[in-house]
């Protein structure tokens, strides 16, 4: 698993001498003799990480906003980019920004909710993020309870337990209302954030998910998110099926088959009809579930699902369906792609978001 990590050392600076905050104001917090616990912090994070480390590909920033403290804690680092003496809001937002392009799966942050804008503002969308709090105020909803909890989480998906996904906000609070006694909080966005694993009450029995229901909510969420321009090709298996019945559309259960509009286009589709369907569609999406005992999600039963036609889909507009039930009998291994095309199993593989309930998905590892 790829993580990129960064490290805002002026987070935080202002807490301990009654200052509200730290935006454009560090350097006053220094000279009131304020000390950054970014570093600190964000070591009890990764001590949680340690036994696990090579499960993990690193790679941080220079100094201070990450490689001094990998240095400390020997973990193996690749170091990007450049910073001077001191950090600013943009050294942030050029390292994530270069986490994102080199694809890691992970970006993992520490600071506060300026930091959280400035990972906001510069990352694309649907990245998965998780911020190590180390801020004075901090209204976002994307830091874990503490940073021994940040690690805990790094750790499970590492390990390839079931952890939820969320959309977090992004809020702050403007530092300079506040220290004038006024407490304006402003909502910026969304980041995607690995959580615990949390299961819907409604697909609970006995502390234990109910397939069918649990399937049932599953097919909700997707119809509630279906847009009636674009094209679903709507891949083979009993959970995606379900989807067809909820539909009233007459499904093959071992086949391919597209849907517009809530309405059969073709059924039991080849490769080269997918191609030509899906080549000459201007909005499509590729909705799919985890075939066979293995977590197979391509090169298992779905072989019409070739290379072109998944490069000419598009990775991003891949949906991927499954009750957690099935994902944990996978007893930790991680979903497999086989297409056939290294480049393409190398481009699939890394953590992929999976629609498990109602509003409620998990963050898996792909591996080729």
């Amino acid at each position: 698993m790829k993580i990129g990590l960064v490290l805002n050392p002026l987070a935080g600076l202002g807490g301990e001498v009654a200052l509200k905050g730290s935006d454009g104001m560090s350097k006053l917090a220094k000279d009131r003799g304020s000390r950054s616990q970014v570093s600190a912090r964000v070591k009890t994070c990764l001590n949680e990480v340690l036994p696990w480390v090579e499960g993990m590909s690193m790679v941080t920033y220079p100094g201070q906003m990450g490689g001094d403290l990998c240095a400390d804690l020997g973990i193996p680092r690749e170091i990007i980019g450049s910073i001077g003496d001191v950090t600013r809001a943009s050294d942030t937002k050029n390292a994530v920004r270069a986490f994102a392009d080199l694809g890691v799966d992970l970006i993992l942050f520490a600071g506060g909710d300026g930091t959280a804008r400035d990972v906001y503002d510069s990352v694309p969308v649907g990245q998965v993020v998780l911020g190590i709090p180390c801020g004075v105020k901090m209204h976002s909803g994307v830091f874990a309870i503490n940073p021994q909890s940040a690690g805990k989480i790094v750790r499970s998906l590492i390990s390839g337990k079931l952890v939820s996904a969320m959309d977090a906000e992004v809020r702050d609070v403007d530092e300079a209302s506040l220290r004038r006694g006024e407490v304006k909080s402003k909502y910026y966005g969304q980041l995607c954030v690995p959580a615990e694993l949390t299961y819907i009450q409604a697909t609970k029995s006995g502390g234990k998910e109910v397939e069918a229901l649990a399937v049932q909510e599953i097919v909700a969420d997707i119809i509630e998110h279906m847009e009636p321009e674009t094209t679903y090709v709507v891949g083979s298996g009993s959970t995606t099926g379900a989807l067809m019945d909820a539909l009233s559309i007459n499904n093959t259960l071992l086949g391919i088959d597209a849907i517009r509009g809530n309405k059969l286009l073709s059924s039991d589709l080849t490769e080269e009809q997918l191609y030509k369907l899906v080549s000459e569609s201007l909005d499509i999406r590729l909705v799919i579930t985890v075939i066979g005992g293995q977590g197979h999600l391509f090169g298992r039963g779905n072989q019409q699902l070739s290379p072109r036609v998944i490069r000419a889909v598009g990775l991003d507009n891949i949906v991927v369906i499954a009750t957690k039930t099935k994902l944990e009998g996978l007893n930790g291994r991680p979903l497999i792609v086989d297409t056939g095309d290294t480049s393409l199993d190398e481009a699939l593989c890394g953590l992929r978001r999976v629609v498990t309930g109602y509003e409620d998905s998990v963050l898996l590892r792909v591996s080729g």
